[in-house]
């Protein structure tokens, strides 16, 4: 079994109910969730957006492979309704999930970098990193979550709203 840490969350329908229906189809699909992050909201990072975010990070025990993940994932992203890209860049969306870690694998193809290259940069991710996952190190920086919250130079706001 391998040891899974997902990014979920969007910013636009009902978040809340978003993320309960994700979190269903990640234990029906992928795998068991054996630790979640509270919920926590954010601004946007990287655009601006009317609605804020409300992420969760979650830890899988899984025998899938990091591509079966990412294909079933944008599977489930498709089925609580996120829509294609319309503009470059970032853009509101229903549902994402990202793949932060996969065992402590470094993994580096075309459609698939793991660990994911932007979570160190981004309080929205550190933060429920820290709050349940703080002594992980990260594979390729071969940080604490920890450390790398104190070096993240993201100034965004995010607070926890539900444990």
């Amino acid at each position: 079994m391998h040891r899974v840490i997902l990014l979920i969350g969007g910013n636009e329908g009902d978040c809340y109910e978003n993320i309960k229906r994700a979190k269903r189809l990640i234990e029906e699909r992928l795998g068991d969730v054996v630790l979640e992050s509270s919920l926590f909201e954010s601004e946007p990072w990287g655009f601006m957006h009317p609605q804020n975010f409300i992420n969760q990070v979650l830890e899988l025990k899984c025998d899938l492979s990091p591509q079966q993940i990412l294909g079933i994932g944008q599977h489930i992203e498709k089925e609580l309704g996120r829509m294609a890209k319309t503009i470059a860049g970032y853009e509101g969306r229903t549902m994402d999930i990202d793949i932060l870690f996969y065992d402590d694998m470094i993994i580096d193809q075309v459609n698939l970098v793991i660990p994911h290259p932007k979570m160190h940069e981004r309080r929205f991710t550190m933060l429920p990193l820290v709050e349940k996952w703080s002594d992980f190190i990260h594979p390729v920086f071969k940080k604490g979550m920890n450390q790398l919250l104190d070096q993240c130079k993201d100034e965004g706001w995010v607070r926890r709203v539900m444990a």
